[in-house]
């Protein structure tokens, strides 16, 4: 038989019994409405936790800090027993710990797939908006930022036109604190930003004049305190972009140039000091963002290898990552269970209508049609009662997760939480939901086709 002759009988078999084949489908759409719904759920949980760091630009940011150093501890041997000391081979002197400085970055910047590479910097300042002070840090913030994260939406005014001017972008929360009336209306005004700045004046080796400063150090330090003014170009909200409370976001932010020429006295010991007016150009930490997400393992090695500690959010998420994966195939196999339960129905459709076509099976045998040939006609009717279920389960699964979003974004902004799509339909998921509808049709036809090829055509025609 040809292929379009099959392909008609099936289809007009289907018609003669529309109500049976319509109840079948219904029953393979349900299955694939919850297999959809369910496994819908678990991608709209994971783009909500997972999508927010990628959209904030922090999952192609690699975070680099200097490799620590731990001295080895030698122990003497005690007791009565004293073993004679056996000379231990020469060793080559370790090499010395790479310092994160400006000649680091260059090189980070040099990596294939790497964007960009810059140090962070948090300055100490006391900020002064007439009779309001307050100590806090600055955070050097890169021009790259614009439009990242939280900068994507500023609350009130602008992102720094450049790097050279005395402009400063502060907190919503602290805008509030520094104006009892309408935050917005401290853009375009100056505030005061005050800060430590120190020097070497002696030579080194040299006892000289401490000052302030208990205990003498080598070399006379020169400690001053400078104010500069800062004029307010916008106000930044903690709940302005995806990723908000994580990476730059401060309650002063200045750029980063700025950053760099302020520097910061650590003024906590001074030894501390001394170490940085001696290695002024070298970082507690810097970050390296990278071209595309895919990149940071790679990147993220070739800096280990080069003698630095990095990590990333990829890190940190790969187990979430992990366990949504396993939270998808455990919400799959809970919605197949209704589809299983539909397969049987298919399987019940198919041997009644053996045993109403019994005869028909029996004539087309009897005038040349071949055992494929009646097996192909039944699963063929199974798999196109699978195609239609699963084309109407997926607007059913649709739907119904639509409406259950609506109703559970109402509950979330009642109780004053942002609203989320907590359903999320992907494409692989439509094609993979009307394939497995599709093969669930043919398999469970399977055994009814068989059966059907497998009858005698003349006890056919013989059956009532």
């Amino acid at each position: 038989m040809r292929a379009s002759d099959i392909m008609a009988l099936a289809l007009r078999n289907l018609r003669e019994s529309v109500l049976r084949t319509v109840l079948t489908a219904l029953g393979v759409s349900i299955g694939i409405a919850s297999l959809v719904g369910m496994v819908s759920f678990g991608v709209g949980l994971q783009d909500q936790v997972m999508g927010s760091f990628l959209r904030s630009g922090l999952f192609d940011s690699i975070t680099v800090t200097a490799a620590p150093s731990f001295p080895s501890r030698n122990r003497r041997p005690t007791g009565a027993l004293r073993l004679p000391a056996i000379p231990a081979p020469a060793r080559p002197a370790p090499s010395a710990r790479p310092k994160l400085d400006d000649e680091a970055l260059k090189a980070f910047a040099a990596i294939d797939k790497v964007k960009e590479a810059y140090p962070e910097i948090r300055v100490p300042v006391e900020v002064k908006f007439g009779p309001f002070s307050e100590m806090t840090a600055a955070r050097g913030v890169p021009m790259s930022a614009r439009n990242e994260g939280v900068f994507q939406e500023i609350t009130a005014g602008q992102f720094f036109a450049n790097q050279t001017d005395d402009v400063c972008l502060i907190s919503l929360e602290f805008a509030r604190r520094l104006s009892d009336g309408e935050p917005e209306g401290l853009v375009g005004k100056p505030l005061s930003l005050g800060f430590m700045s120190a020097a070497r004046t002696g030579a080194p080796g040299v006892m000289a004049d401490p000052g302030p400063i208990p205990g003498g150090v080598p070399g006379s330090l020169h400690i001053q305190r400078t104010e500069r003014p800062f004029r307010i170009v916008g106000i930044v909200s903690r709940q302005a972009g995806p990723g908000a409370g994580v990476g730059m976001f401060a309650t002063v932010m200045i750029p980063l140039a700025k950053a760099r020429e302020m520097g910061g006295a650590d003024l906590s010991s001074p030894q501390a000091l001394l170490q940085q007016l001696a290695d002024r150009r070298s970082y507690a930490t810097v970050t390296v963002k990278v071209q595309s997400p895919q990149d940071t393992e790679a990147v993220e090695q070739k800096i280990k290898d080069m003698g630095f500690s990095a990590f990333s959010v990829a890190d940190m998420l790969r187990n979430q990552k992990t366990a949504f994966i396993l939270l998808d195939l455990l919400l799959g196999l809970v919605g197949s269970i209704a589809l299983s339960v539909a397969s049987l129905g298919i399987v019940n459709t198919m041997v009644m209508s053996i045993l109403e076509r019994t005869r028909e099976i029996g004539v087309m045998k009897a005038i040349g049609a071949g055992d494929g040939d009646v097996r192909r006609i039944f699963l063929i009717e199974a798999g196109l009662i699978g195609l239609a279920g699963g084309l109407f389960g997926i607007v059913l699964g649709w739907g119904v997760g639509r409406a259950i979003n609506v109703g559970a974004n109402y509950y979330l902004q009642r109780q004053g939480a942002p609203a989320a799509n907590l359903f999320l339909i992907p494409w692989w998921l439509l094609a993979g939901a009307v394939t497995f509808a599709v093969l669930v049709g043919v398999v469970a036809g399977g055994f009814p086709a068989a059966r059907a090829a497998r009858l005698d055509p003349i006890q056919a025609l013989r059956h009532d």
